[in-house]
């Protein structure tokens, strides 16, 4: 991390969503590496307890607020010089439910952001975007410059937020870079509510021997990709010099692909090294989803070429690590 403290040391860093699961592995990255970190959150998705071990640190600010309100986005962004933009509104179900929420959230709340951000003089704004704006493109590996039709609300938003980043810098000179996140898992990742990431829901219906529910055959296929990956590419989309790299959009994702059979079969693996009888729990199987792609693999290429990336944990040591914090912390 040395090659990230020399460049960050001291320097304010905003993240909004900080209290999210994303969000707060970052806050805690950045205050290890000595930047100072504010905090912007209203606790829609996020938890305050995701903050307890670093709540108290002294280049720790946490503001409690909501990105549609532009003054509380400007005021978070005041004498900032970065900003890591993780809040907003996930789930394609939950914004085929509501679509409006999701929209003032993921749009206006993100023009507020940018608003903000340019008027507050920031360097750089990296930002939280999504695979899901592959859409029905069918091409196996994903490259960020072939998208397809969106599947779902969600999709169209994060689709704007990159429109909007473009835009950004061609007229204000913004600095923007993108991150289009493949199905993130790992520690602090919630197992609880109607709109939990498939990983931790699993796990947690597995520690209490339950069977989980699989939409459709099994052979829906992701790109799994372990926080540890993503925080490496908001670290250099942040401290990247290469001119060529900046208001770029970019794959945060490993480049291999399992399909949720395969997922499962790991998740059993590791949680029965603590609990044997999990080897035996049963899984089910439903209908296949509203809006879900069958199938998402990321090139990483692009990322490895312009910044540098390169993955530090494929899907099985991300597992093994994640499975081991919830046995610790659920």
């Amino acid at each position: 991390m040395t090659e990230f403290q020399q460049k960050l040391e001291s320097k304010k860093i905003l993240v909004t969503g900080g209290a999210g699961f994303i969000g707060s592995n970052l806050c805690e990255t950045l205050l290890s590496l000595n930047a100072k970190v504010v905090c912007l959150d209203n606790f829609a998705t996020g938890h305050k307890h995701n903050l307890e071990a670093f709540r108290d640190h002294e280049n720790f600010q946490l503001i409690e607020g909501d990105i549609r309100n532009i003054e509380t986005c400007h005021r978070a962004c005041a004498n900032v010089d970065y900003v890591l933009h993780e809040a907003a509104l996930g789930s394609v179900p939950r914004s085929l439910a509501d679509p409006i929420t999701s929209n003032e959230v993921n749009i206006s709340g993100f023009l507020n952001m940018l608003v903000a951000a340019r008027d507050a003089g920031v360097k750089r704004f990296v930002y939280a975007a999504s695979s899901s704006t592959y859409g029905d493109s069918e091409k196996l590996p994903k490259v960020e410059d072939e998208i397809g039709k969106p599947l779902s609300p969600y999709a169209i938003t994060k689709y704007v937020n990159e429109l909007y980043a473009d835009i950004f810098q061609d007229a204000y000179n913004l600095d923007t870079i993108g991150l289009r996140y493949f199905n993130v898992f790992g520690r602090k990742q919630d197992p609880n509510g109607a709109y939990a990431a498939v990983i931790p829901k699993f796990v947690m219906q597995f520690m209490k021997h339950e069977s989980p529910l699989i939409n459709g055959d099994g052979t829906y296929s992701r790109d799994f990709t372990y926080i540890d990956n993503v925080i490496q590419m908001n670290l250099r989309a942040l401290t990247t010099e290469n001119k060529e790299a900046v208001n770029e959009v970019y794959n945060t994702a490993v480049g291999d692909r399992t399909n949720l059979v395969e997922l499962t079969q790991l998740l059993k693996k590791h949680l029965s090294e603590f609990d044997p009888k999990i080897e035996h729990v049963e899984v089910g199987h439903g209908p296949n989803r509203a809006g879900d792609i069958p199938h998402s693999l990321a090139s990483v290429e692009k990322a490895k070429s312009l910044l540098g990336y390169e993955p530090s944990h494929r899907i099985d040591d991300g597992l093994k690590e994640a499975v081991a914090w919830y046995w610790e912390n659920l």
